[in-house]
């Protein structure tokens, strides 16, 4: 599948484009395009920007999602993850970053900061009724299944 993508600003267009890391890899990594260092204190949120618009087909989204290492390493990740860039949006992708690590976090111009997944969907309709089919589960949930084997 080939995705129509735009740069937006060409004082960027020396950073890659999203690109898998590795030949099994599900998400591309997303770039960030400032000019100047952007810090993200202990407990703070920022949006960073791509320079990157892009137009899929219906019945697709973009799912942003954290990088596994920010994550771990920094305690840094995209705080709405998976956050969805609708198939009809337009504008620039931003990467919306929280920092709950203990230190400050600096982004630089170029630095990997998410992964970007393309998946399809499907539009569907309600049917309302009065009952749900039972399962063996039924209404159990939120731990219900236990931490153990």
């Amino acid at each position: 599948m080939k995705i129509k993508i735009r740069r937006i600003n060409e004082k960027y267009n020396d950073l890659p484009l999203p690109s898998y890391a590795t030949g099994g890899s599900a998400g591309m990594d997303v770039y960030a395009t400032t000019d100047e260092p952007i810090t993200i204190k202990h407990g703070e949120v920022k949006m960073i920007p791509t320079n990157l618009a892009i137009a899929l087909e219906s019945g697709y989204e973009c799912q942003v999602r954290s990088r596994s290492g920010l994550a771990a390493k920094n305690g840094v990740f995209a705080l709405n993850a998976p956050g969805t860039v609708d198939s009809d949006y337009r504008g620039e992708i931003k990467i919306i970053l929280a920092n709950f690590g203990e230190a400050d976090f600096t982004i630089e111009r170029g630095d990997r900061i998410a992964q970007l997944v393309i998946a399809q969907y499907e539009h569907i309709g309600w049917s309302e009724v009065e009952s749900l089919d039972e399962t063996d589960r039924g209404e159990g949930g939120f731990g219900s299944t236990g931490v153990k084997q």
